[in-house]
């Protein structure tokens, strides 16, 4: 039963990746809600996760092209931050963790419900020397969330990328998602060295997650982005009573 819960958790994340994202917000929980230790579970997530990364860049390719510079520029602070985060995780204790769980997932799910709205507010922001700065300390930043936790980590790399002016939004995902590989690939490579993957979860979630991704990038155009954006903040809702009701 507990195979089946992952591995349909993990197809569905996949396929939410690939349309909308925020898929985390449901293939973490699940994670959790069938018993493992949080920490582990976060760990193991991130690992199985990793790779449907490679497909949403390989997507975006051709317009990474003309983004380089600021591809250079910003991968040092996503490998940095996604390095310390991914330290800090496993530096933090169980029962602590546990207790931020359901706050984080709070969070990331009122992060992804306020996504088009903060992408309109950039919109009216003016970019100059300051912005690229800030840009530069704020990607640290969200590398360190996203080695930590990750979920909804991808909104706030938009935020960031318009802050330096970036309009094209298939450049802006194809970035968004190189950065992700840079951030969840050291702290994968980190929790594996660590022993904090749980292996055969992390295979079936893997494979399930890949599935859902070719899965979720068919049915896009008849769901549409705004559809699946409001069932994942549902559930996100929905996951987050859940785990405050079981502490």
């Amino acid at each position: 039963m507990n195979t089946l819960i992952i591995l349909t958790a993990a197809f569905v994340a996949g396929a939410i990746n690939s349309i909308a994202g925020g898929g985390t917000l449901l293939s973490f929980p699940a994670l959790v809600w069938i018993g493992r230790d949080p920490i582990l579970a976060n760990a193991t997530n991130s690992f199985a996760m990793w790779p449907g990364s490679f497909a949403g860049m390989f997507g975006f390719r051709r317009e990474l092209a003309d983004v380089r510079r600021w591809l250079l520029l910003l991968t040092i602070p996503s490998l940095v931050g996604g390095t310390l985060g991914a330290i800090l995780l496993l530096r933090t204790s169980t029962k602590t963790f546990a207790h931020l769980v359901p706050f984080l997932i709070l969070g990331a799910t009122l992060l992804l419900a306020a996504q088009e709205f903060i992408t309109r507010r950039l919109a009216h922001v003016s970019q100059g020397k300051r912005w690229i700065v800030f840009a530069f300390v704020f990607q640290f930043f969200v590398g360190v969330y996203g080695g930590y936790f990750g979920a909804g980590m991808g909104i706030l790399m938009l935020a960031a990328l318009g802050l330096i002016g970036l309009t094209d939004l298939h450049q802006m995902n194809g970035l968004k998602n190189l950065l992700a590989i840079c951030i969840n690939g050291v702290a994968a490579v980190y929790f594996a060295i660590s022993g904090a993957v749980l292996w055969r979860d992390a295979v079936i979630m893997a494979l399930a997650a890949i599935a859902g991704g070719y899965a979720g990038a068919r049915i896009a155009h008849r769901l549409g982005r705004k559809f699946v954006r409001g069932a994942v903040v549902v559930i996100g809702l929905t996951m987050t009573v859940a785990l405050f009701l079981r502490r």
